[in-house]
């Protein structure tokens, strides 16, 4: 905005890794079971959390 005052501090590392975070959600998100949460319970939507995510890691 041409009318602001101060201009916040932009940090390339807090954002690197804000991205990095987003990406894995993004990828946690192309799994129907853990987006719509199928799991009854929390412990077992952990799991498939986990699965999920040893799984993309593997992979790419």
């Amino acid at each position: 905005m041409p009318n602001r005052r101060a201009i916040p501090a932009f940090d390339p590392v807090a954002y690197r890794k804000r991205n990095l975070i987003e990406r894995a959600f993004y990828r946690l998100k192309d799994w129907r079971a853990i987006a719509t949460r199928y799991d009854k319970t929390a412990r077992n939507f952990l799991a498939g959390i986990c699965l999920v995510l040893a799984v993309t890691s593997w992979i790419s």
